[in-house]
């Protein structure tokens, strides 16, 4: 291949990349890179297996998110407002709202902990810089010059892979117990199970990548709907898939290389109780040395300017989507300011949270827990939209994305069910 060719080759492969990048790397928030070291530090190797488990997972119920949006012009709540009762509707994004705070509240105080860490000062006065930068960054910088930062922090994920790679890794026992662990079922071995699926399979994520599909709609210069244009549905069902298989499978690798990094260093040195991010990362210095130190911890910062406005945005797709209101990353301020007005409520509700008796810190961990146990019902509503021909026309999925998207419900729900009754 000539290489005018290859250049233009690389630059439309890229273009593939977009909605389904930003959502599998925003999936490595430093929510989830405290629940990825926790599991590394508790139980080692053993817990390498879930990163494997949850790609395909992943990429199937993301790809049934981006479907529907792609094919019906619309975001998810959009959808349920129009096919499901009021209530169905009212209960998802209650607790989509509840858990993307609580998650926004936890990344904003661990990025101020992180910068704490690295340049001193007070962690408080870090985390409202970041709440306030990332709010800023949302309402007056334009969608598609957006999408374009967010996917240059993308970039901050390979620290982890850094990290990992700055000590002696076994790998011929790496590997076999990726395919071998040791399970167990005991309540705490069950509950970071729960955990690391719950940060990966998060419901924020459904909602955003559906209304990024919608997002570049709009963007696409007179792009319609599939269900308008069924002439472009090749074209576009080949990026989805291209863009999600490669964010997702971005973002379990770098949670295989997180839980690694845990257990070659915290758990062999016996440090097995992880509840954040930095704490992750202060403890990682005098084992691993201050460069493995530092990249773990600029790598929270960045990872979290990349996840708060996905959990902001998702958030307020979600709510504006139950009202009709307009909404949209690419609208000005007063064109969409009740959709801004929920990304401001979001964001800056979170970092409230810093400043109350709640420790969101503390909640990291839970929230994800939190995630895993309402992914479920949400995950249910969308495969029952996925597979309606009022819904999706021609496009309703196939059987193998239906049987990817139904055994990532039911993988969901065997592991809640699993938690629940080892905590009775």
């Amino acid at each position: 291949m000539s290489e005018p060719l290859k250049k233009t080759h690389r630059q439309s492969f890229l273009r593939k990349l977009g909605p389904g990048l930003i959502t599998g790397a925003a999936d490595d928030d430093p929510s989830g890179i405290a629940t990825y070291s926790q599991a590394g530090a508790q139980f080692g190797l053993n817990m390498l297996w879930t990163a494997l488990i949850t790609f395909p997972l992943m990429v199937g119920i993301q790809i049934v998110s981006a479907r529907i949006g792609r094919v019906t012009g619309e975001g998810l709540a959009a959808n349920v407002r129009r096919l499901f009762p009021r209530w169905v509707l009212l209960v998802v994004v209650l607790l989509l709202v509840i858990a993307n705070t609580i998650n926004i509240a936890a990344d904003i105080a661990a990025m101020g902990e992180a910068l704490q860490l690295v340049v001193g000062g007070g962690e408080h006065g870090h985390a409202v810089v970041f709440g306030v930068l990332s709010l800023l960054l949302q309402v007056f910088i334009p969608y598609q010059r957006y999408v374009r930062v967010l996917k240059w922090l993308t970039l901050s994920l390979l620290a982890y892979v850094a990290v990992a790679f700055s000590v002696h890794i076994d790998w011929p026992q790496t590997i076999r117990q990726s395919l071998a662990p040791e399970l167990s079922f005991n309540p705490q071995f069950v509950a970071v199970v729960v955990a690391v699926f719950g940060t990966t399979i998060s419901p924020y994520l459904f909602f955003w990548q559906a209304s990024q599909e919608v997002e570049e709609l709009r963007a696409g210069n007179g792009s319609s709907s599939l269900t308008s244009t069924p002439e472009d549905a090749w074209l576009h069902m080949r990026r989805i898939k291209v863009d999600t298989y490669v964010g997702m499978g971005f973002s379990n690798l770098v949670a295989f290389f997180i839980i690694l990094s845990a257990a070659l260093t915290l758990h062999v040195a016996g440090i097995t109780q992880i509840q954040t991010s930095a704490q992750a990362a202060q403890a990682l210095r005098p084992i691993a040395g201050d460069f493995s130190f530092l990249l773990f911890s600029l790598g929270i910062i960045g990872t979290g300017m990349l996840a708060v406005p996905v959990l902001a945005g998702a958030t307020a797709y979600a709510v504006a989507d139950s009202f009709g209101w307009r909404q949209g990353l690419d609208r000005k301020l007063f064109e969409a300011t009740e959709f801004y007005a929920i990304i401001a409520f979001a964001t800056l509700g979170g970092l409230l949270l810093d400043f109350t008796p709640i420790d969101p810190i503390k909640a990291l961990f839970w929230s994800a827990v939190i995630n895993g146990v309402i992914a479920v019902p949400i995950m249910i509503v969308m495969m029952l939209m996925a597979t309606r021909v009022d819904v999706m026309g021609q496009f309703v999925i196939k059987r193998r994305l239906k049987f990817l998207g139904w055994l990532a419900t039911a993988a969901m729900s065997v592991v809640v069910v699993t938690m629940l009754v080892t905590a009775w």
